[in-house]
């Protein structure tokens, strides 16, 4: 089976694993560090909080905007389930917005059109890889003082108007899964230019424990600490902080591959009748986290299972969180709202696409694709 997605490993990044087992700190120490200003030093942001997942990163930027409860954010539903999870995990309400149909991002006119008075933050998602209108985002978001929370777990490598993504937003989140532009195995991070946001997520990333010793006591014993906020464990080890940051120096080769790829795809399917492809907005350097197409005149559901019993992992990028059964009795939304989100999904299919993948493996996903029908 050719997985539609796949990490890439050398002897680089388990060199740099071992390297860690050997030493004397295996978790909270110096390769964290590293990481978190490997990724400040690419993107241009001024703190990263690194953690154990992106789901976690999306929590701690949450709590760490201290939102009165029940605040609405409002988000895309055409994205993993973790991003409108981190608004409830915090006692908010996730409001959906419809999405682009070219580029499956959120629609800023879609997003201004679900403003109310509890409206305090918008957490706008790089699909794919490919920035969202960013610009007009931050000027809805300016005109109605809203926060800004990027789900950029697609987007590590990405830039926008010739900036690398990650400083864009309040807080940017990105996500290191096997599958994403670089791994830590799992992990993610969350990026700000905001000292005090930063210092909260670093505090909820460990328990809300500082470190220093606590302003109740005045013995000076140097076991002393304290607990400031209700946070959890969501501490990165040094052994994947490792892998990240030797993974960090071949992310542009990484973005590279992906962008050929995408290329040879568009080249060789774009006369095919029954697909509609993906397209690149102006402006924008895609990181070509994923490949879908939109079937059109054909059955997807049928189009999937024949893909999938030539041995390509193909698979559907996403199932809109509204439709889940949490979602359905929690927070009931009638489908019709969503038109271009319930057109894409009910079309999508994502065809295998990673550093790793050869010219054999993506011909032989062409040559399948053409002989359908």
């Amino acid at each position: 089976m050719i997985p539609y997605g796949h990490q890439w490993i050398d002897d680089d990044d388990v060199d740099a694993v071992v390297r860690v087992l050997k030493s004397d700190w295996l978790t909270t120490g110096p390769c964290v560090a590293e990481f978190e200003q490997a990724l400040c030093s690419y993107t241009g942001a001024k703190n990263a909080i690194a953690v154990n997942s992106a789901t976690s990163a999306l929590d701690i930027a949450v709590q760490s905007l201290d939102l009165p409860r029940g605040s609405e954010i409002i988000t895309t539903p055409f994205t993993f389930a973790a991003t409108a999870n981190s608004i409830l995990f915090n006692g908010h309400i996730p409001v959906f917005a419809d999405i682009q149909r070219e580029t499956r991002n959120i629609d800023p006119e879609s997003i201004r059109s679900k403003i109310t008075k509890k409206t305090r933050a918008i957490m706008y998602v790089d699909y794919a890889g490919q920035p969202c209108d960013i610009e007009e985002i931050r000027a809805i978001a300016d005109e109605y003082n809203l926060l800004l929370i990027e789900d950029a777990a697609h987007a590590l490598g990405a830039s926008y108007r010739n900036k690398k993504v990650g400083t864009f937003a309040d807080i940017t989140v990105f996500s290191f899964h096997p599958v994403k532009p670089i791994t830590t195995a799992e992990g993610g991070a969350a990026l700000t230019d905001n000292p005090v946001l930063a210092e909260r997520m670093r505090l909820l990333r460990s328990h809300g424990i500082k470190k220093e010793i606590s302003p109740q006591a005045n013995s000076g014993k140097a076991w002393e600490y304290d607990m400031v906020m209700l946070g959890r464990n969501y501490r990165i080890t040094d052994l994947q902080a490792a892998l990240g940051i030797s993974q960090m120096t071949k992310i542009d080769t990484f973005i590279s591959k992906r962008n050929e790829l995408a290329s040879y795809y568009h080249k060789h399917l774009k006369d095919i009748p029954f697909l509609e492809l993906p397209t690149t907005t102006p402006g924008v350097h895609h990181g070509w986290h994923l490949y879908t197409l939109l079937v059109t005149g054909i059955e997807r559901d049928s189009f999937f299972d024949y893909l999938r019993e030539q041995e390509i992992g193909v698979n559907v990028h996403y199932i809109p969180t509204y439709r889940f059964s949490y979602y359905k009795d929690h927070l009931p939304t009638e489908v019709t709202g969503y038109p271009v989100t319930e057109d894409v999904f009910s079309r999508i299919i994502t065809l295998p696409l990673y550093p790793g993948i050869n010219s054999q493996m993506t011909d032989f996903v062409i040559e399948k694709i053409r002989a359908y029908g």
